[in-house]
């Protein structure tokens, strides 16, 4: 067995947590017993997730998605369906643990960067986001590829089906990418000269904005932009503590 403060100190360090502005706590978000065997990965924390993470014996949850300040108020209160998740956790002592902008911006293991070496983009460079810093990443395709072909094989390697908008070129040669909740950051892909932007979701106003400027956009799901990451990390820990981990995939369309 591991201890559970080891594994968190080991992920706290290699995401660099504390040095994130982010909606919520970035680590351990519920104490649940010391000794570790068994960790269970997933995206979304859930009560169907935990019921997985219980039948699977888990000792700790790691996810992308945990608890989120916005989701328990000001002054928090815990009710309704959050105050079920909590007390399942609770009544199994389970750790859960949360990575939300750490997984999406490490330039390791995190989910930008995993999309852009699944996509085989050359020249990749770092995308600034207005609103959450130096968090996607930019590159060129590496062989010539229409639009069309390009969604093609998105949606195979992410298992999706993506929502598009084709107002940009036959051709695609540069991809900007920022997974999740990101369409409205297609204009800083734009500025360093993609012509094809990939999100984990669409706003309304962006669908005429980026047909006015000429790009492409593909929604490839919030929850298939942002798998990646938090699988590499339940690997990069099974690795270093040589501990039990699962990857628990609960499949979601948005």
């Amino acid at each position: 067995m591991t201890n559970r403060n080891d594994i968190i100190k080991f992920c706290n360090e290699y995401l660099k947590a504390d040095t994130f502005n982010d909606y919520c706590y970035n680590g351990l978000q519920i104490e649940g017993r010391e000794d570790i065997s068994k960790i269970v990965t997933g995206v979304s924390l859930s009560k169907q997730f935990i019921k997985k993470a219980i039948d699977e014996k888990a000792d700790m949850i790691i996810v992308h998605h945990g608890l989120f300040k916005n989701q328990l108020g000001d002054p928090p209160r815990i009710i309704g369906i959050f105050r079920d998740r909590i007390k399942l956790l609770l009544e199994h002592n389970i750790n859960l643990c949360g990575y939300h902008l750490p997984l999406d911006a490490h330039p390791e293991i995190g989910n930008n960067i995993s999309l852009a070496r699944l996509l085989e983009l050359q020249d990749i460079e770092c995308l600034n986001s207005p609103f959450y810093g130096d968090i996607g990443y930019v590159g060129d395709v590496k062989d010539q590829i229409t639009f069309a072909e390009f969604i093609k094989l998105i949606d195979n390697k992410l298992d999706t089906h993506s929502y598009i908008i084709a107002a940009g070129h036959e051709f695609v040669k540069k991809v900007g990418i920022i997974s999740g909740g990101s369409s409205v950051e297609y204009s800083s892909a734009f500025e360093k000269g993609a012509d094809t932007f990939i999100s984990g979701d669409i706003k309304e106003n962006v669908v005429r904005e980026v047909e006015e400027i000429g790009m492409n956009f593909i929604n490839a799901g919030h929850y298939n932009t942002e798998k990646l990451g938090v699988q590499n990390l339940g690997k990069l820990v099974s690795e270093t503590f040589n501990i039990n981990t699962k990857f628990v995939d609960i499949p979601c369309k948005i």
